[in-house]
């Protein structure tokens, strides 16, 4: 599944009055991603120059394709 679907089914779910207007998902969830984005972004190594940077950088990597819908977020 991808984040994208996993984020728009939590505010469907949820008790937020904009969910009855059409595209009102989307709307919520399409900031929300940037930002995460923007936050993992920001966390990024700039010269990764240890295993752990390179690692973390890997791992970043992983999640913004997540959020950008390239790969499924795991389900195990």
């Amino acid at each position: 599944m991808k984040f994208a679907e996993l984020l728009k089914a939590a505010i469907e779910h949820s008790d937020i009055p904009l969910r009855f207007e059409p595209g009102a998902e989307e709307a919520v969830a399409n900031p929300v991603m940037e930002l995460l984005k923007a936050w993992l972004q920001a966390h990024q190594p700039t010269e990764p120059r240890s295993d752990f940077d390179h690692g973390r950088q890997a791992l970043i990597a992983e999640l913004i394709d997540e959020l950008d819908g390239a790969r499924d977020v795991p389900s195990d």
